[in-house]
């Protein structure tokens, strides 16, 4: 299996684990590789927390998909939509309404999750421990479904 000396992964791990590329910059772009497949990036959510982050941005920014509790591209659309729109957002998201969890949305995330839910690392769009326990919070924050 021919191995990547950068950092050791195979490309038949990268295509059968579904990471879809690292930058240039050694940032990974979150996404699931192949058509047949849609990305569901739950950021450390259970499917619960995830149900409930579907439920809240379905009344307010325009997610039309199941409450299913896997975030994928409608989801943080409408994710984007929310930090892109709202008037007390810290940090706007500025990128596209393109569902693609990259480093924009996830700070713009993290500047929310400061704000909001106690996130008290970086604002670096990287989606580490602290950004995921932030998101945990604003989850649980939000109302059962």
């Amino acid at each position: 299996m021919e191995q990547n000396r950068r950092n050791g992964v195979s490309r038949r791990g990268l295509i059968r684990g579904g990471l879809l590329a690292v930058a240039a910059s050694g940032v990974a772009v979150v996404g699931l590789a192949g058509p047949a497949s849609a990305a569901a990036i739950n950021l450390g959510l259970d499917k619960q927390g995830a149900q409930r982050i579907q439920r809240w941005i379905l009344t307010m920014y325009g997610y039309k998909g199941k409450i299913d509790g896997v975030l994928g591209t409608n989801s943080w659309k409408a994710m984007q939509r929310y930090l892109a729109t709202w008037t007390g957002q810290p940090l706007p998201y500025k990128g596209d309404i393109d569902g693609i969890v990259g480093p924009k949305t996830i700070a713009s995330l993290q500047a929310n999750l400061k704000k909001f839910n106690g996130y008290t690392g970086d604002i670096d769009g990287i989606a580490g421990p602290g950004t995921k326990a932030a998101f945990r919070r604003k989850a649980y924050s939000n109302p059962a479904v």
